[in-house]
């Protein structure tokens, strides 16, 4: 028998509703919360260290778009809940925020999926998928397009706080210590393979015509550990060691995804990869000649 778990879902005429899994499993509107989560109104909230950042939820669903507002909110973070692409886009245009939740299906004609390409060709923002379709095909297609993480609803607020917290936290900066400069010997050189020029320093890649290649911080990180690691294989869990510090919540295809996008950008053809090559049920392996 199933065992009945609190569901939260904001609604300004019913406040908090205790609903089984059995019928919010059919209800993707809902959003799980165990009885210890942040509720709306909580009154210990510790907002250190998130003011600076600011979300933007895009979801066609009222109740979640209000959830999630109230809830990161509550941890404190700055929110903007909009209800389709057009408002999306708009709202990028008028500010910046810090990462985007972006829902699968919504009204207007674009999907998540293609506003999540369009947003990842224009910049490097943390893309969260929100579905309510659990699918291995929308998961490994959504990554291929840009997103950073993919989750299915209903979801535990504890969870996407955890993934968006871990996402952040990979997106800032390594800051060099300020006591001292370190010495001009321990500078790295470029990377040079065929004609590309990958500045580990400048954190730049330059194709052999002169122009710069603009790569996200996760395809930039990957690049550096396979031309680092030429002729050797990697196996994706070594990948996902060195590019991501070991966090359980990334996804096994995530590495594949990445890899994918990366090949568009420096492959003359990505069916046909001359620099990153597969190895069949192990990883894959820089074959460009380093210098």
């Amino acid at each position: 028998m199933v065992q009945p778990q609190r569901f939260v879902a904001c609604d300004d005429s019913a406040g908090e509703q205790a609903i089984s899994r059995v019928s919010i499993a059919c209800g993707f509107g809902y959003v799980l919360v165990d009885e210890a989560d942040s509720l709306p109104g909580r009154k210990d909230v510790t907002a250190a260290g998130n003011a600076q950042e600011r979300l933007l939820v895009v979801d066609d669903d009222p109740r979640i778009r209000q959830m999630l507002t109230r809830y990161f909110e509550g941890e404190g973070y700055a929110v903007t809940a909009v209800a389709d692409g057009v408002a999306m886009r708009d709202e990028l245009a008028r500010q910046d925020f810090s990462a985007l939740f972006l829902d699968l299906v919504l009204p207007g004609g674009e999907d998540g999926l293609s506003l999540a390409r369009t947003v990842r060709s224009q910049s490097d923002i943390p893309i969260l998928m929100l579905t309510g379709r659990d699918d291995v095909v929308d998961k490994v297609v959504g990554l291929e397009v840009g997103a950073d993480d993919y989750i299915a609803k209903p979801f535990h607020l504890r969870e996407v706080l955890a993934r968006l917290r871990s996402i952040l936290r990979r997106r800032q900066p390594q800051q060099a210590p300020v006591v001292e400069a370190p010495p001009a010997s321990e500078a790295h050189p470029p990377l040079r393979f065929d004609g590309w020029v990958l500045d580990v320093d400048r954190r730049k890649l330059v194709c052999p015509k002169g122009e710069e290649i603009i790569l996200t911080t996760g395809e930039f990180d990957m690049l550096v550990v396979l031309v680092r690691n030429a002729g050797r294989v990697m196996s994706r869990e070594r990948l996902m060691d060195l590019t991501r510090n070991r966090n359980l919540e990334a996804f096994d295809r995530t590495i594949d995804a990445q890899v994918a996008r990366l090949r568009r950008k420096i492959e003359a053809d990505s069916a046909d990869p001359q620099f990153i090559k597969s190895v069949r049920g192990v990883g894959y392996i820089f074959t460009g000649r380093v210098t």
